[in-house]
């Protein structure tokens, strides 16, 4: 054969000149037969010219390219289609996907890329080969659709069905995810950077991947928002809490960026994550106005509330800032004393422990900073209204019901 037939199909005159104008059609022994501006006139035309190759938007007026793609399975079943999608329109990619197209585009094109998809169809053609979308396919933008995933179930809208169906075609678990997460750096905003915007899009990017790294041996998607300065990110599995502690230290250290981060345990349905994430969020934008002495005195604590020793005075000693000056902070940022705060970091980590292990009630009291049983019984009573033998039994009597 001499040649073989594309018709474009795109709403977007200006889509439909740049990817014309992009490729060189005649070195890949391809010619432009037709243009449409609708799914209707692209059917037409297709079956008129049979045309061995379209590339079609998904979002066209008067038919659209779901449909318009499946009338082409029937009447040209030889066709090879490339849709080209936006970064919305994810879940009518996922469908065309099912129908065996070849692959897809993601808006704005790409010369490059779509030339490289173009030569592949060709070979194809040449070989008379029927190969469709292929898992090797997806993994290439598996990266990409996940983050636009999260995007969108983090916000809300989604139904438990959807939301079931885009786990299942993304290769995510089925079940309940275990975290919703919220990391914020006001420094890679750049509303409030000093950096040009290459570095700080270089600079959020090393950031990003230092997320990953750390989320690497979970399951989980994410998703960025440089202008915010944010990362949000889903996980499924059991992770210590410690890992985001140490996250934070890691960033300070390898990046000098100071983060802030609220998270929390997931326990409802899949359509409830997103009053999670806004709670979550809220939480990092008023953690941003706590002072860095208040916020060095927490990351202090969180890395010696398990010796009996930590009081007011060793945490202001560390930071060279005298005790009631730490105190006043304190009351004043958090609305809570210093003591109210330790306690609670303290019984935060006895019920992860009285979750996750079977030491008993005398062990745990030690990991969490008490020198005695009856001193830390006392004090997970008055947080939590009961003992923590009766906590555990409580929980034992929920997992069997």
């Amino acid at each position: 054969m001499d040649s073989w037939n594309v018709l474009i199909a795109d709403d977007e005159i200006i889509i439909r000149e740049g990817i014309r104008d992009a490729i060189n059609w005649s070195e890949l022994q391809l010619t432009v037969v037709a243009e449409a501006e609708d799914g209707e006139e692209a059917l037409e035309l297709a079956l008129e010219h049979q045309v061995d190759i379209l590339l079609a938007d998904l979002n066209m007026p008067i038919m659209n390219g779901l449909t318009l793609i499946k009338q082409l399975r029937t009447a040209l079943p030889h066709c090879k289609v490339i849709i080209i999608t936006g970064h919305d329109e994810f879940v009518y990619a996922q469908e065309a996907i099912r129908l065996s197209v070849v692959d897809y585009i993601i808006k704005p094109v790409d010369a490059d890329q779509l030339y490289e998809v173009l030569k592949k169809v060709c070979l194809e053609l040449t070989e008379g080969q029927n190969q469709t979308f292929t898992a090797k396919q997806l993994e290439k933008n598996i990266t990409l659709l996940r983050e636009q995933f999260c995007s969108n179930w983090v916000i809300g809208g989604l139904t438990n069905e959807e939301l079931a169906e885009q786990l299942s075609f993304l290769q995510l678990p089925d079940t309940s995810p275990s975290f919703i997460g919220v990391i914020r750096c006001p420094e890679l905003q750049p509303a409030q950077s000093f950096m040009s915007d290459l570095e700080g899009q270089e600079l959020f990017r090393t950031f990003e991947k230092e997320v990953a790294r750390f989320l690497k041996d979970s399951s989980f998607v994410k998703a960025s928002n440089q202008v915010e300065g944010c990362i949000y990110f889903i996980l499924w599995g059991e992770v210590e809490e410690e890992l985001f502690i140490q996250l934070e230290q890691k960033v300070q250290e390898t990046l000098q960026l100071m983060i802030v981060q609220s998270y929390e345990r997931l326990t409802g349905e899949l359509c409830d994550l997103p009053r999670s994430f806004q709670r979550c969020k809220e939480k990092v934008y008023n953690l941003v106005e706590v002072s860095q002495i208040v916020k060095r005195a927490e990351q202090y604590m969180n890395a010696h509330f398990y010796q009996s020793s930590l009081s007011l005075e060793t945490v202001a000693d560390s930071l060279q800032v005298s005790s009631a000056y730490l105190s006043r902070l304190f009351k004043e940022q958090l609305g809570i004393t210093f003591t109210h705060a330790l306690t609670k970091l303290r019984i935060k980590r006895a019920i992860q422990l009285l979750h996750s292990t079977n030491l008993t009630i005398n062990e745990i009291s030690e990991k969490v900073g008490y020198e005695t049983q009856h001193y830390f019984s006392t004090a997970f009573k008055k947080v939590m209204g009961v003992s923590p033998n009766r906590y555990r039994k409580g929980k034992v009597v929920s997992q069997q019901k």
